[in-house]
């Protein structure tokens, strides 16, 4: 048996976006730790909504999130739209994954100990001096590549644990 180019090709960019989703993984992970250490997340879909209303210029990055439970939830799908919407008109980079209870792990809970509403992550980065984080510098370029082959919400794999 013997591969085509095409084959060949076709099996090593397979692999490549493999490994770029999982990278990308890790980087988001890194990213939510550090920005919670920090203070710089906003969570929850009313409260993002809020502060990319008020102060978009700080937005440095957003991340939605769903699964199955919530697929069918119409108004859920309806401020995604919105979100991305307002990404897109402020060059923010959005990605999309499908573990919400792993996410609300990494996010924490509320006050009252129930686990907070993580379907809409924002990643802020306050102050004149722009919050630096090697992380977000990866998740910038990964959502680059991404748009250059037309996957304008790339959906990113969080790291097993």
């Amino acid at each position: 048996m013997t591969l085509e180019l095409e084959q060949i090709f076709g099996q090593e960019s397979a692999l490549d976006a493999t490994d770029r989703v999982q990278s990308a993984g890790t980087a988001l992970e890194e990213l939510l730790v550090s920005a919670k250490k920090q203070d710089y997340l906003t969570v929850g879909v009313y409260e993002s909504a809020k502060i990319m209303n008020v102060d978009p210029d700080n937005v440095a990055f957003c991340v939605l999130a769903t699964d199955e439970e919530y697929e069918c939830d119409i108004a859920l799908q309806i401020h995604f739209t919105l979100i991305q919407a307002f990404c897109f008109d402020n060059d923010i980079n959005v990605v999309r994954v499908n573990d919400i209870e792993r996410l609300a792990e990494l996010v924490g809970t509320e006050e009252a100990g129930e686990p907070k509403d993580a379907h809409c992550i924002l990643v802020r980065s306050p102050g004149s001096e722009s919050w630096k984080d090697p992380a977000l510098d990866k998740l910038h370029l990964f959502c680059e590549e991404s748009r250059s082959v037309y996957d304008w919400v790339p959906t990113i794999t969080l790291p097993e644990r």
